[in-house]
């Protein structure tokens, strides 16, 4: 399975499916579509209006890589489930955060798949 994340020139793109209204903000696993692309499956308790849950997940992934707020931008699915964030920083440094917090939830969906 492709990681959600990857580098792009001086930044980090990272997929994700959100879940607006959930119990608590978490990563629940990943999602993949379709065409065979995975996205990082996160549950959020915000709500998806007027931006709320856009702030929250902005607020959540920045709190979980420990970077600032203005690092993170939507790129892309503002309105939709479905989006695409850009990380700026340390590209390196960038992604050993993610794969240190996505590393838990990528080894389950694997052991899953071989099941």
């Amino acid at each position: 399975m492709d990681k959600p994340y990857r580098r792009v020139g001086s930044r980090v793109r990272l997929a994700v499916r959100v879940t607006p209204r959930a119990g608590r903000n978490a990563v629940s696993g990943v999602s993949v579509d379709a065409g065979g692309k995975s996205a990082l499956a996160i549950r959020l308790a915000a709500a998806p209006r007027e931006g709320a849950a856009n702030d929250g997940l902005v607020d959540f992934i920045a709190k979980a890589l420990r970077l600032p707020r203005s690092a993170i931008k939507i790129e892309s699915g503002a309105k939709s489930r479905h989006k695409s964030l850009y990380l700026a920083g340390d590209p390196d440094m960038i992604l050993d955060r993610l794969a240190n917090w996505t590393s838990p939830v990528l080894r389950n969906e694997d052991d899953e798949r071989k099941a």
